[in-house]
C-alpha cells in the first residue's frame, strides 16, 4: 500500500491550491483517506477525510469554508481543493489511509493520525503575505 501526495507549493495570500492523494496496491472500497498538516513546532493537525464507500466527508470545522475534500474513484485519487490561502496555512500537508466501516466510525476516527495505518509522504505548502 502506498501513498503519494503532491501538488504543494508556494502560493500568496488569498490564492488556491489543490492537492493530491495517489493510491497503489489497494483498491477504495471501504477506506477513509484523511488529510493531515503539520507546522514547524506544531502537532500534526486533522484537516479533512473522505469516505471512499459513499463519499462522505467530515473534518475540521473552521477549515469546511475553505478547503474541501474530493475523490475520484476509478484513479484512486483523493484531492483537497484548498481556497483563499492564508499564511497559517503554511504546512506540511499528509494523506493517510485506513480502512473501516461506517460513517459514525468516520466521524470518530477522521482527525485523529493515531487511527491510520498507512501514510504518503508531505507535501510543503508555503503561503506568502
Amino acid at each position: 500500500v502506498q501513498l503519494q501526495a503532491s501538488g504543494g507549493g508556494l502560493v500568496q495570500t488569498g490564492d488556491s491550491l489543490r492537492l493530491s492523494c495517489a493510491a497503489s496496491g489497494f483498491t477504495f472500497d471501504y477506506y477513509v483517506i484523511g488529510w493531515f498538516r503539520q507546522a514547524p513546532g506544531k502537532e500534526r493537525e486533522g484537516v479533512s477525510c473522505i469516505y471512499s464507500h459513499d463519499g462522505f466527508t467530515t473534518g475540521s470545522e473552521s477549515l469546511k469554508g475553505r478547503f474541501a475534500v474530493s475523490i475520484d474513484n476509478a484513479k484512486n485519487t483523493v484531492y483537497l481543493q484548498m481556497n483563499n490561502l492564508k499564511p497559517e496555512d503554511t504546512a506540511v500537508y499528509s494523506c493517510a489511509a485506513v480502512r473501516g466501516v461506517g460513517r459514525t466510525w468516520v466521524e470518530k476516527i477522521c482527525r485523529h493520525p493515531a487511527e491510520y495505518d498507512y501514510w504518503g509522504q508531505g507535501t510543503q505548502v508555503t503561503v506568502s503575505s
